[in-house]
């Protein structure tokens, strides 16, 4: 076997990062994971192992650890790194601030130091298009504007952007990050095995209506119903899991030849789909009711954004081969293989 390029994950047990860790293995990459399961569960190291045909190497350690994350530079040769490792519920940073800058920030600077200390230049940075704020138009490309952070979480990806933007210009950096934002990842593996699991009340749309459709939870409530928008609900771009995961590998296929210091890619489907819109087609999908309600608009949502995703197809030659149907059904799937695990 020829010599595997190591890439180190931080925060690889997670829901985008664990799907990322497949599709290393399936380009050749071996991947060394970081992640300390606050957010996470360890059942996804076994799961891992059986859809990896190159074994991941795990390490439980927190990702503002210098120490401990400096023994993992020294002992593997490092040839990337994929940055996931943050707190990420925009409720949650709202009642905890300082945790969310404390974790999302330090845990990057001490990243980078480490990669310009060992000679690693090539960074993917997990953003998020939360940066865009309420869009001044429905779609955004990377040059739209950034408009104030409305939640602490919004605002730590806003610092984390500019952080490396700084950073690019300093003397003695030789990283040259590629930022991806990330619009509304959906779905899980086909096999079932790795998915979307919330350690606490689910917050994200998906979670929610399968649970509800599980009757673990109660009906779910669609906060407004009165927007701008055809059926009067809030609009999204929703991406594949899997697709998403695959722009990581796109983008470190690029930096191999980036002219550019820094670059900035949008990844989502170049579509919107409301959330009503994402109700009635699980229901239709899976032949299933999902329970729900018609709230009252939720301070803080934004009514519609979708990607331009024009840069990320010419640019890394990447574009979402995933259906929202394909999502839907995968996301079904893997709520009913977590039943009969009896993972809850």
């Amino acid at each position: 076997m020829k010599h595997l390029k190591n890439i180190l994950v931080t925060g690889g047990a997670g829901y985008i990062g664990s799907h990322t860790v497949t599709k290393l293995s399936e380009a050749g990459f071996r991947a060394i994971v970081v992640d300390d399961f606050r957010n996470s569960y360890q059942s996804v190291i076994e799961n891992l192992n059986e859809l990896c045909l190159i074994k991941p190497l795990f390490f439980n350690v927190d990702c503002t650890n210098r120490v401990v994350l400096k023994r993992i530079f020294e002992t593997h040769h490092i040839y990337g790194v994929i940055h996931f490792a943050a707190y990420k519920s925009v409720e949650d940073s709202i009642n905890k601030p300082a945790a969310y800058f404390q974790n999302n920030i330090n845990s990057l600077v001490t990243i980078t130091e480490l990669m310009n200390e060992f000679n690693v230049d090539k960074l993917v940075f997990s953003s998020s298009c939360t940066v865009y704020g309420e869009p001044d138009s429905i779609m955004v490309s990377e040059d739209s504007p950034l408009q104030e952070a409305k939640t602490p979480y919004g605002y730590s990806k806003q610092v984390g952007e500019d952080f490396l933007k700084f950073l690019v210009k300093s003397e003695d950096n030789i990283i040259k990050p590629i930022i991806l934002r990330y619009f509304n990842p959906v779905g899980a593996h086909p096999s079932g095995l790795i998915g979307e699991l919330p350690i606490n009340k689910p917050r994200n749309l998906m979670p929610l209506v399968c649970q509800s459709a599980a009757e673990m939870i109660g009906p779910i409530k669609v906060f407004g119903t009165d927007y701008d928008t055809p059926d009067g609900s809030c609009i999204r771009d929703f991406i594949h899991v899997l697709d998403l995961a695959d722009a990581h590998i796109k983008s470190l296929d690029y930096a191999k030849q980036m002219d550019e210091p820094l670059e900035v890619f949008n990844v989502g489907t170049g579509r919107g789909t409301s959330v009503l819109e994402l109700i009635n087609s699980f229901q239709a999908i899976n032949h299933i009711e999902v329970p729900h309600v018609l709230g009252e608009r939720r301070d803080g949502d934004i009514v519609k954004i979708y990607a331009d995703t024009t840069k990320i197809n010419n640019k890394l030659n990447w574009s979402s081969q995933y259906s929202m149907e394909d999502a839907i059904a995968h996301s079904w799937n893997w709520q009913q293989n977590l039943l009969s695990q009896k993972v809850f």
